[in-house]
């Protein structure tokens, strides 16, 4: 008979029955698909759901100006375009970051100039701001990322002194609040997403998000060409609405776990969330980020620790490669050699969304970390074939 506490990478009983569902298979979708089988909206180029969605959106964030388009990522190209930047000036922006985030400043003629993180909240090191800027920088480009946040303030006071935009990407942090604002309009331009995975979906797309007049007209010029050529569907606003009102909801659920799940990490050295200390701030969590030792999990190395929890249907990943490590050095400026970014690259972790709002996920996941500390010499030996 197996051991009730032997991990399920080695055999044992998972500590979830599954894998979390997302996306959600809700009953209003069932409704919501008949009602497009019906009405004929899901093919047609206009129709009550994209106006309605660009409303619900404008409320939430109190901007006067909200775009719909085709992804999170073309919402980045769509904000560094409307800005009008230089051709070849710079664009500063975390040496953690979305890999499309830096590509698309490259796509656009632009030039990356990369500062290294905060290591105890894993965001952009807003310190490092005044040595990143030159005579030819011209934007910072600022995301928000696995449950913590940009200092956005001291972003924007220091963009404003130096006259140079700034893009938000909240595409991580619908819902969320940074010191007093709703995530995404700090910026000149705010990004969100609602691709496959993130905090509400319809598997593809993203808006704009914008309080300048100008900005707003350059987006409609860049996108609508006797069409928009970039959109976000009706059958697509429709399936958004109802859960960008189920946010909230969500969104607290996903709070409550996470600070259920503080009192076990206290006690798991090696394991460390990133920090949220703004005032007046409230994270949303797309994903919650840790900085993983292997030497305080008996030498499990990042991958089978990650391996490890999802055997227990447990949706822990690795976080991104830190770009300067993944391109050419010709193509980007940095500021010092990023050593924080670096130990980033080997060492962030990060829990999906759907496991947090799960029933008695805090217990599942004490479980599961006890479970591997238990066994770690074990997992090790299995892992490397041993």
């Amino acid at each position: 008979m197996m051991s009730s506490d032997k991990p399920a990478i080695l055999g044992g009983i998972p500590v979830r029955a599954a894998e979390p569902v997302w996306p959600p298979c809700d009953a209003w979708l069932s409704e919501l698909f008949a009602q497009f089988a019906n009405d004929g909206s899901w093919g047609r180029y206009h129709g009550p759901h994209c106006p309605a969605l660009v409303e619900a959106l404008r409320e939430l964030h109190q901007v006067p100006h909200v775009a719909l388009t085709c992804s999170g990522s073309f919402g980045v190209e769509l904000a560094l375009r409307s800005l009008k930047l230089p051709a070849g000036s710079e664009v500063i922006l975390s040496a953690y970051d979305y890999k499309p985030n830096f590509t698309t400043v490259l796509e656009l003629g632009l030039r990356p100039v990369l500062v290294d993180i905060d290591p105890l909240t894993g965001q952009m090191d807003v310190s490092q701001l005044p040595d990143a800027c030159s005579p030819t920088t011209s934007a910072v480009l600022a995301s928000h990322l696995q449950g913590s946040l940009v200092d956005m303030r001291a972003v924007r006071e220091f963009a404003d002194a130096n006259r140079l935009a700034v893009i938000e990407d909240a595409c991580q942090m619908l819902g969320g609040t940074v010191q007093g604002r709703m995530a995404g309009t700090w910026g000149d331009v705010g990004v969100l997403s609602f691709g496959g995975s993130k905090l509400i979906t319809a598997g593809r797309g993203g808006a704009v998000l914008t309080s300048r007049d100008d900005i707003a007209q350059r987006i409609k010029l860049s996108t609508q060409r006797g069409n928009d050529i970039y959109p976000l569907s009706e059958m697509q606003a429709a399936v958004l609405l109802p859960q960008l009102q189920q946010l909230d909801a969500a969104k607290g659920e996903r709070i409550r776990t996470v600070a259920s799940m503080m009192p076990s990490l206290a006690n798991a050295t090696g394991l460390t969330p990133f920090a949220c200390s703004l005032s007046n701030s409230q994270p949303d969590y797309y994903k919650l980020g840790f900085r993983y030792s292997a030497s305080q999990w008996g030498d499990v190395s990042r991958d089978d620790f990650c391996a490890a929890m999802q055997a227990e249907f447990i949706p822990l990943a690795e976080g991104f490669r830190g770009l300067h490590l993944i391109h050419a050095k010709s193509r980007f400026r940095t500021v010092g050699d990023l050593p924080h970014a670096t130990l980033a690259d080997c060492d962030v972790v990060a829990v999906h969304h759907p496991f947090l709002t799960s029933p008695g996920a805090a217990g599942e996941w004490e479980r599961a970390l006890g479970r591997i500390r238990s066994h770690a010499a074990e997992i090790s030996h299995f892992r490397r074939g041993c």
